[in-house]
């Protein structure tokens, strides 16, 4: 295996030639059982947007979505994904309309979507530099911090945890010199590389209690785009459908009482790095960017949605869960809700396809199917049956 020169520099090690190779961290047990050695390989490869675990992800239905949308749609120049996720659907779109909106409140999915998708300039050489000196650094020169201090040994090992921690506050000192681009690729590369790591199920709800088996972080860069129809906002949906337009409009909101913000919290404190006092087992911080989704008042929300979305069409995403034996995972809107609302809208056609989901927890899925609705609106129809909500804004 190739052999690196290590120096010290700036009291942590460093490997020569750092810029020419990304380092993989592979694992030694010196006479005390506990200190790793670093041996440096080299790795090229990029992460892919869909490289990531989240729940609702969508990425193995898009060519059947996009299938029935190219049947059922047409002249439709724009899109928009209002409940973006993990932006699969969105990156499909990009390859087919000239412009894309891509939206989501949570700030971890925001920094993402900048990095594969933002119109913006950005330097190959420069992150792969960055990544490479990150990847140089020995976690046990490191002291504690933010990071480590609440969530070593639960959610990452403590020398992960450290240097997650430590990195992160690394990009706050290189941000001057860095362009928006640059920074959310050097973010989203961060998110992406420590997903897989994660002593979880798939979601920081909760970290599985039992000794967590060491493991060296090693950053990929993921990879990123420039679209120059990519419009990018951060939004909640229902105010933000009051202000775009598009052709056509992809509606996936959480149908469940799992609100996402809680599931991603971690992420979305390691993006935002305001570090806020946290409570619980799970470490989260204090209730942010709650759904009206995953509350009683969900129906009411996708109503109101749908009456003010500037839109020719609507396509609407909807799954069965609500017959699973989990209480949490029960939906907030009924499938015949879905149809009515749709059908104030205009001719709505459905389709549906057996599909396995995404599942982090015990939750048993009977038959679970995947739902698309495809609405060609009709303005004055949809006015006519939201005159009430129209009325009040």
């Amino acid at each position: 295996m190739a052999t690196a020169t290590i120096r010290k520099q700036n009291g942590l090690s460093s490997v020569k030639g750092v810029d020419k190779m990304a380092i993989n961290l592979s694992v030694a047990l010196n006479g005390n059982g506990n200190l790793p050695l670093w041996t440096p390989t080299t790795d090229n490869s990029s992460y892919k947007l869909e490289s990531r675990r989240y729940i609702g992800c969508k990425a193995k239905l898009v060519e059947w979505i996009f299938d029935l949308i190219g049947k059922e749609t047409e002249n439709a120049h724009s899109f928009c994904d209002i409940f973006a996720g993990t932006g699969s659907v969105a990156n499909r779109a990009f390859g087919i309309y000239q412009k894309v909106i891509v939206n989501d409140f949570l700030p971890s999915n925001n920094i993402i979507y900048k990095a594969f998708f933002e119109d913006s300039p950005w330097n190959e050489k420069k992150i792969c530099n960055i990544l490479s000196e990150f990847n140089a650094i020995d976690p046990h020169s490191l002291a504690d911090n933010y990071f480590s201090i609440n969530f070593g040994d639960k959610f990452f090992d403590m020398l992960t945890a450290r240097l997650i921690g430590y990195i992160r506050e690394e990009i706050i000192a290189k941000r001057p010199q860095l362009t928006d681009k640059e920074h959310a690729i050097l973010l989203a590369s961060l998110i992406y590389s420590i997903d897989r790591m994660a002593n979880t199920l798939g979601h920081y709800e909760a970290y599985i209690k039992k000794p967590i088996e060491p493991k060296h972080l090693q950053l990929r860069r993921v990879d990123a785009q420039n679209y120059k129809g990519a419009e990018i906002y951060q939004r909640d949906a229902n105010e933000l459908a009051r202000e775009i337009s598009a052709d056509i409009v992809y509606i996936d909101p959480p149908y469940n009482s799992r609100q996402y913000s809680r599931f991603y919290h971690l992420l979305d404190n390691l993006v935002q790095w305001k570090k806020p006092e946290l409570f619980g087992s799970a470490m989260k911080p204090k209730e942010e960017n709650m759904s009206n989704y995953c509350r009683n008042s969900a129906f009411r929300a996708f109503q109101d949605l749908v009456a003010h979305l500037d839109a020719r069409f609507l396509v609407v995403s909807y799954n069965n869960t609500y017959k699973s034996k989990s209480s949490s995972s029960e939906n907030k809107i009924r499938l015949e809700q879905i149809e009515e609302a749709l059908n104030n809208c205009g001719e709505t056609h459905v389709y549906s396809h057996s599909y396995t989901p995404f599942n982090s927890g015990k939750t048993e899925f009977d038959d679970h199917r995947e739902y698309l609705f495809i609405t060609k609106v009709d303005r004055e129809k949809r006015d006519r049956a939201f005159a009430t909500l129209l009325c009040w804004g």
